[in-house]
């Protein structure tokens, strides 16, 4: 039986939109023309980009993966650690299913893949920390790349980095390098590789313009350097390829900081150089929505005070938060579950910060992903929605599809290699594939 290879990048932040431009590039325009696409695609709740990907590995809602934001809830502490380890995923994800099936497989910086324990073959993990390093090699290694990935990958190739470059785009085209040079010297099965220059390019400048086309066009070359390492490789014939996105972005005018209320309310008591010193209920940003924790969340009193006040607030129109939902109510409705008590959805305009020193309102600031000039966290069925686009010889051609659901597609990309997820939320799409 002929091998299968899949080749999957995520395109961080790209939308349906940019099909357009992106079909005026070579190796996009092939993938248009010969392969087949969903035009927009229903992400999960909230959009965040750790949260989709674990979904993108396990075809599960957040309720189920365990991942319900980028960073761990820890009121106070704004050096708050990532959900980053493929452990912290509470389901199957296709990596495992790639090695029960003695499969050979490959992240990429994928988010949430740190330290696999062995599950993913030849690991290049995400570095969340900024250097500079006495050794750069040194945080891959921490974070579980092996001593043989190390040396005859990583070493080589990090020696051609620049320290002083911007952390976009070098660190994606330090992504697909070490991903060509693997897919050369290894020939993996499956490759998960991400690069986020555009959605960095849409938080620091804004949905559409110039640095975001810029960005586009550098992706289009990533996509070539792909195509080209499967050639060189000698898989071609036998490789999918499949470039989705996770999210879209909505411009925002604002940051709001809930935090600052709950101060006044009481539910958050500082000291006199206004350092947080305790709280019965603190807000988490997760970009254009928030989770709200309680201290107690059996304390029935405390859960009505806080409701109430929510609620007030978001009548009020002026504050930044159109929703409310409990707890129940996200769980219901959008499959997301996380500890928290209440879930803040914005007003489609304000992205929301976690300080608890006034002002409550105050310009978006390109510094913090989630209140940059765009963002995202909100939910799935806002702004522009994500495409996924698919080629390959397990793939059928010529099929559009005018809307699907995230947690379809890892499901589908299982079926496309002979593996299956039994424990996934969504199913393969069977109109995509033989």
């Amino acid at each position: 039986m002929k091998e299968k290879h899949l080749i999957v990048m995520s395109v961080d932040a790209m939308v349906f939109e940019d099909l357009e431009y992106l079909d005026t590039l070579p190796h996009f325009r092939q993938l248009l023309q010969e392969g087949s696409q969903i035009e927009r695609v229903r992400s999960i709740y909230p959009s965040l980009t750790h949260p989709v990907h674990a979904t993108l590995l396990t075809g599960c809602f957040p309720e189920h993966t365990g991942i319900c934001n980028n960073v761990r809830p820890e009121p106070g502490n704004p050096d708050a650690p990532w959900y980053n380890d493929l452990a912290d995923i509470q389901v199957e994800t296709i990596f495992h299913a790639a090695k029960a099936a003695g499969l050979r497989s490959c992240a990429c910086r994928w988010p949430v893949t740190s330290r696999a324990g062995g599950v993913i073959d030849y690991l290049v993990p995400e570095i969340l920390e900024d250097g500079p390093w006495e050794d750069p090699a040194l945080p891959y290694q921490r974070q579980g790349s092996s001593p043989q990935l190390l040396e005859e990958v990583l070493r080589p190739l990090l020696r051609l980095q620049d320290p002083a470059a911007p952390r976009h785009p070098a660190y994606d085209s330090f992504e697909i390098d070490c991903a060509a040079e693997i897919l050369r010297r290894y020939r993996p099965h499956l490759l998960f590789t991400h690069p986020g220059h555009v959605d960095s390019a849409r938080h620091e400048n804004g949905l559409f313009n110039p640095r975001v086309t810029e960005a586009l066009a550098l992706t289009d070359r990533y996509l070539g350097q792909l195509m080209d390492a499967a050639r060189q490789a000698g898989i071609s014939d036998s490789c999918n390829f499949v470039v989705l996105s996770d999210h879209g972005h909505l411009e925002i005018q604002r940051t709001v900081c809930p935090n600052v209320l709950l101060a006044r309310e009481g539910l958050l008591r500082l000291d006199g150089q206004g350092n947080l010193l305790d709280w019965d209920a603190y807000v988490q940003s997760a970009g254009l929505s928030a989770h709200v924790f309680l201290r107690d969340p059996a304390d029935a009193p405390l859960r009505e005070r806080v409701s109430r006040l929510l609620h007030r607030l978001a009548g009020e129109g002026i504050y930044g938060i159109s929703r409310v939902f409990t707890a129940a109510e996200a769980r219901e409705q959008y499959q997301l579950a996380g500890g928290f008590s209440f879930v803040l959805e914005g007003d489609g305009f304000s992205a929301f910060g976690e300080d608890w020193r006034a002002p409550f309102a105050r310009p978006f600031a390109v510094t913090d992903y989630r209140c940059g000039h765009s963002s995202h966290g909100h939910l799935p069925e806002k702004g522009p929605q994500p495409p996924f686009l698919c080629m390959g010889p397990d793939f059928r051609p010529g099929v559009a599809l005018p809307e699907g659901r995230i947690v379809d597609e890892a499901p589908t990309l299982a079926a496309a290699m002979g593996l299956s997820l039994p424990q996934a939320d969504g199913r393969p799409i069977a109109e995509l594939l033989y």
